[in-house]
């Protein structure tokens, strides 16, 4: 069993149900929060550009969020109070996607998601890595949400409502980032309103059960930086795209989804970003694409996982391992391993990449 911090809420009031989170991740988000204040500057300046004015992208995002969901706000000022920091500072975490979006810099190296629809006893099985920056290594936790429409388990950052996990109702969410032309300032010289896309994450978990249900609640969100939110029942799945320009859907092909950091609907392909910065997308995506279709049949979720064991040996590396002599923002690794059992309702979260997962903690939703 993992000793990472398990953060748990289970109060049907939006603010109540904050202001537990805020109490149980106080002392850790005072230790993350600068280190994300110095990737915002060295963003910024790897891409030439003046510092990010932070609270401003947090403002336009709480201005958002007010209108699109009240009671996510009062989730927030529940966090801010149960931990002491600003509702900037809280709407700044949960908003650090739309952060990075003006910012703009720094290699894109986060992420890859497969889904097969027919794994072992014939339900969907999912599974991906989670690259972030080094320097956050310690800076997630699981947790297990109660109040909500759907309960929900998983893996969040210190602060965030919610990222990669599963609900009661037996459906769960992949997160990997995207770039867009039309991300961030975009010309502006305001940031974009949007809804933080991990707020997002949040409300489809607490509030969908169907992939119908999400890919409503994703469309009526006004975005204002690109992702794709990768999401599983026990016999259905689609990967939703979203940038500010638009949003689409990606069905599954030959019983698999498969899914890296660059958009594959043609449409939002046009305005694709990622090209402009050192990334691997397109290989580890041509490099799944290879070793699904070698699958001889249905496999669990541990056998489904071990796809994700291929290295710059094997021609390109999925599960990420830090280069040590890298600079600030250039230090990405793979941290966490989250494969996904929706018609058991559980989500096995483990440190590390899939090559050397440990402390596996398998957490479930249950109302």
């Amino acid at each position: 069993m993992s000793s990472r911090v398990h953060v748990e809420t289970e109060s049907s009031d939006p603010y109540e149900r904050g202001r537990q989170r805020g109490a149980q991740v106080s002392k850790a988000v005072e230790r993350t929060w600068p280190i994300y204040q110095s990737l915002f500057d060295a963003s910024a300046k790897d891409a030439g550009r003046e510092p990010v004015d932070v609270a401003a992208v947090a403002h336009a995002c709480l201005d958002a969020v007010s209108v699109w969901s009240p009671d996510l706000l009062r989730e927030l000022e529940g966090v801010a109070a149960g931990s002491g920091l600003s509702l900037t500072t809280v709407m700044a975490l949960n908003a650090r996607t739309e952060v990075f979006g003006v910012a703009g810099g720094l290699a894109l190296t986060e992420c890859s998601t497969v889904v097969q629809m027919h794994g072992a006893g014939g339900a969907a099985f999912s599974t991906q890595t989670w690259d972030w920056h080094e320097e956050l290594a310690d800076g997630w936790h699981v947790q297990t949400v109660q109040g909500y429409v759907h309960a929900y388990a998983g893996l969040t950052e210190f602060g965030m409502l919610a990222k990669i996990g599963v609900n009661s109702a037996g459906l769960g969410i992949h997160f990997n980032l995207l770039r867009h032309d039309s991300d961030g300032l975009s010309g502006r010289e305001t940031p974009l309103a949007g809804v933080p896309v991990h707020l997002l994450a949040a409300a489809i978990l607490g509030r969908t059960g169907t992939v119908a249900e999400a890919v409503d609640l994703a469309r009526s969100a006004p975005i204002a930086a690109s992702t794709v939110i990768t999401v599983v029942t026990s016999d259905e799945a689609a990967c939703i795209e979203l940038c500010p320009a638009g949003t689409a859907v990606v069905e599954p092909s030959d019983g698999w989804l498969v899914h890296t950091n660059h958009f594959l609907d043609p449409g939002l392909a046009e305005g694709e970003a990622v090209t402009r910065v050192v990334t691997t997308t397109f290989e580890r995506e041509d490099a799944l694409r290879s070793r699904v279709k070698a699958v001889p049949g249905p496999l669990d979720v541990e056998d489904l996982t071990q796809l994700l064991c291929a290295h710059e040996e094997d021609g390109v590396a999925v599960c990420r391992h830090v280069d040590e002599t890298a600079e600030l923002g250039y230090r990405s690794a793979t941290l966490a391993t989250v494969a996904l059992d929706p018609a058991h309702r559980q989500a096995h979260v483990s440190e590390d990449g899939p090559c050397r997962r440990t402390d596996v903690t398998t957490l479930r939703a249950h109302d």
